[in-house]
């Protein structure tokens, strides 16, 4: 039986995939670990008493998830890689998979000392300290490190009945991605291409499809809608909506291409940024009944909502 979990983490993704068979856990693997705060504080309110948001880390000690085979990092903003850190913490990793590995023993970045950078550049190297710090602190908790090339689909056969494929964006981006990370390492402070590379990130983001027993299921990362509506947007069972159901997430040029029986949304109750936007919400249900969200989620007249740490699907 295949089991995914995604998890309530608030503003973020993770979702846990785990491969069971008469109770006890086969495989288990973790994409994205959320971020390393459950409330943002440029979120405003707080934080419903009724909320089961959750970290990572957190759920699968809960889950009573001793080991995970592997762990995907889809790219690097902090909603995605601020809880790897917990995870590290609550349970060993076989293996950790990203476009980008740091160099070993390094330094703190600062990303908030007096550097003169723009906002966006600073996020962007806060948000690389945030992961290299959460190797740096966690020695020997991840048996091995893979820098993903980025120039070619990768198919990974999980175990006998689970395969995945993990698709990337172009591969110059990668290039682009390491040149700049390891300058970063090197001390160099290049605002400009922090800041270009900052407006790069979501296209550069991981997208994963998963094989079990003649079902599919497709995990869109933060990829933009616009940049895979193309021959690799093939019908599957389950999505997992890109991008919080932002405006830029999904059209309906590729939900018809999918043509998903499930999606599951990522998101935090209450953004004040529309995500999720009540267009996408209502595209969404043009293509399926079975639209689920994270969080709690509380739009009159669209979502009702529904609190539970994890959006639970088991396919047999």
């Amino acid at each position: 039986m295949l089991v995914l979990d995604f998890i309530n983490v608030g503003n973020g993704d993770a979702t846990l995939i785990r491969e069971m068979e008469g109770g006890e856990q086969r495989f288990a693997m973790l994409v994205d670990c959320g971020h390393d705060s459950l409330v943002r504080d440029d979120h405003p309110g707080k934080l419903d008493p009724r909320s089961r948001r959750i970290y990572a880390g957190d759920f699968l000690k809960k889950q009573g998830v001793a080991h995970l085979d592997k762990v995907l990092l889809t790219h690097f903003h902090r909603d995605h890689i601020g809880g790897l850190g917990r995870v590290l913490e609550a349970v060993p990793v076989g293996e950790v998979l990203a476009t980008y590995i740091p160099p070993a023993f390094t330094a703190p970045l600062e990303p908030d000392g007096d550097n003169g950078l723009p906002g966006a550049g600073r996020n962007a190297l806060r948000c690389l300290d945030i992961y290299a710090r959460a190797l740096r602190e966690n020695p020997g908790r991840a048996g091995a490190l893979t820098a993903l090339p980025g120039d070619r689909t990768e198919r990974l056969q999980l175990t006998d009945c689970l395969a995945m494929d993990i698709l990337f964006g172009e591969k110059v981006l990668y290039r682009r991605q390491r040149e700049i990370y390891d300058r970063a390492f090197q001390g160099e402070r290049d605002g400009y291409a922090l800041l270009r590379w900052a407006k790069c990130m979501n296209i550069s983001s991981l997208r994963q499809r998963l094989y079990y027993r003649g079902r599919e299921i497709v995990l869109g990362g933060d990829f933009y809608a616009h940049m895979w509506e193309t021959v690799s947007a093939t019908p599957c069972d389950i999505l997992k909506i890109p991008h919080h159901a932002s405006l830029s997430s999904t059209t309906r040029k590729l939900l018809k291409m999918l043509r998903p029986r499930t999606i599951v949304v990522s998101v935090a109750a209450g953004r004040p940024d529309e995500r999720p936007h009540p267009y996408i919400i209502s595209l969404m249900r043009e293509f399926t009944a079975d639209v689920r969200f994270t969080d709690a989620v509380d739009i009159p007249g669209l979502v009702a909502p529904e609190f539970h740490e994890s959006v639970h699907i088991e396919i047999e």
